[in-house]
């Protein structure tokens, strides 16, 4: 999952964007108001954290201009613990949840988690298909109630198609959800994992749109 941070702090950002990378999330971090509030029109975000109090222009207005031109993706706002206005603005103006300063890294990554879950109608964070279960929370998943081994990316690219059964999703979009704009990212990069998890799933799991892009098999 792809997430966009928006935070001039450096160090909440720096352990922010450290501990949710090992924790499996995709994250792009800006320090600047106006950069971070450009970055959403750039790339398929899952969710977006975003604090308040930002040079140049502040998250309540960020906030306020992506609802008012029909951004829905998911927002958490970062609030200093004693501003209740703020924190109320925020949920006035369209943001999903909110976290006071200081907080725990867990708790920021079960919040987003619960968003994206809200967003694609899930009741549980455990994702099911066929003999495969998936659990973005301890980030383990079986195969026919056996443990599965999984890299990293194999496990992000598993997790997004589960996310959207039944939907095709294009290459460009599979790569663009697993690697932010710092990473260097080989041309056959995607049918690299398909194929690693085709060889742990069986080769009929992953089924291909030949010109379109991959999806789970209904078999």
């Amino acid at each position: 999952m792809r997430i966009l941070l928006v935070e001039d702090d450096k160090l909440i950002g720096d352990g922010l964007k450290t501990g949710l990378v090992k924790m499996g999330f995709t994250l792009d971090w800006f320090t600047r108001g106006e950069e971070g509030r450009a970055a959403l029109y750039t790339a398929p975000y899952d969710a977006v954290i975003l604090d308040l109090t930002l040079p140049g222009i502040d998250g309540l207005e960020i906030l306020r201009d992506w609802r008012a031109e029909g951004r829905k993706e998911p927002v958490l706002i970062l609030t200093a613990r004693d501003a209740l206005a703020q924190r109320v603005e925020g949920l006035r103006l369209g943001a999903d949840d909110y976290l006071c300063k200081p907080f725990a890294l867990i708790e920021v990554a079960a919040r987003l988690e619960a968003l994206i879950r809200r967003v694609h109608g899930q009741a549980s964070n455990a994702l099911h298909h066929g003999p495969v279960t998936l659990n973005p929370d301890s980030l383990t998943a079986t195969l026919n109630d056996e443990p599965l081994t999984l890299k990293p990316k194999e496990f992000a690219l598993l997790e997004l198609l589960m996310r959207n059964a039944g939907r095709v999703l294009p290459r460009k979009l599979i790569e663009e959800k697993l690697y932010n704009w710092d990473d260097d990212v080989s041309s056959n990069a995607v049918e690299v994992h398909v194929h690693h998890l085709r060889r742990k799933l069986g080769s009929h799991f992953i089924r291909t749109v030949h010109g379109i892009g991959y999806t789970l098999s209904n078999d």
